[in-house]
């Protein structure tokens, strides 16, 4: 993978589309409606379905980070990130990088250097991509782990797993997601993916295993 394709998407911040919010009712003209509208109502229950936004790609385990001290050619490195977490430099020894956005790690490797030398100016570029990783399970003719090294739908996760196999129920697939100490179950609706519908298409995030039954 290019160094200008997997630095643009740590650069990027790709945001789903803000779901549309109701217009507010019109105000009543004369005082019958004005009567009408202050009676009370029976509560109508909806349903919202939460969009899914995109959020900035986080740092993780066997990333390789470019580390760039302007003027100071001896600390600047191209470290890897290691299964714990954490990348080791000149004077800031270890520091965490996993779990941070690269300007975060910029931010944290600046406060540190700032210790030892005067004014810091501090760059962090995600050189290669191989902690975002996706499993693709089930019906699919081939299934595994996939790494993602630039944003990718569902459908795309699917695609690169060659597709759904005959025996697929296209209105039964969920995309398992983990939100802290539970897994959320994230319906994917392949048929209106497939007729067109993009926001129903949403992005695959590091950890999400899709299950086609």
């Amino acid at each position: 993978m290019k160094t200008t394709r997997t630095g643009a998407w740590c650069l990027a911040l790709l945001i789903a589309p803000a779901a549309a919010f109701p217009q507010e009712a019109p105000r009543a003209e004369n005082a019958a409606a004005s009567a009408e509208a202050s009676a009370p109502r029976a509560a109508t229950a909806v349903t919202v379905t939460p969009r899914i936004v995109e959020e900035p790609f986080r740092i993780g385990p066997e990333d390789i980070l470019d580390v760039q001290v302007w003027k100071n050619t001896d600390l600047s490195r191209v470290v890897p990130v290691r299964p714990d977490g954490m990348i080791s430099l000149p004077l800031v020894n270890d520091i965490q990088a996993s779990g941070l956005t690269p300007g975060e790690l910029r931010q944290q490797i600046t406060q540190r250097l700032a210790e030892f030398i005067p004014s810091p100016e501090v760059s962090v570029i995600v050189r290669e991509v191989h902690s975002v990783k996706v499993a693709v399970l089930g019906n699919v003719k081939i299934p595994g782990h996939y790494e993602v090294k630039s944003p990718a739908t569902v459908l795309e996760l699917i695609a690169r797993a060659q597709g759904l196999t005959e025996f697929a129920d296209r209105g039964r697939i969920v995309v398992l997601r983990q939100q802290g100490a539970s897994t959320a179950r994230i319906p994917f609706n392949y048929r209106k993916v497939a007729e067109g519908s993009e926001q129903d298409n949403f992005y695959v995030r590091p950890g999400d295993i899709i299950v086609v039954r």
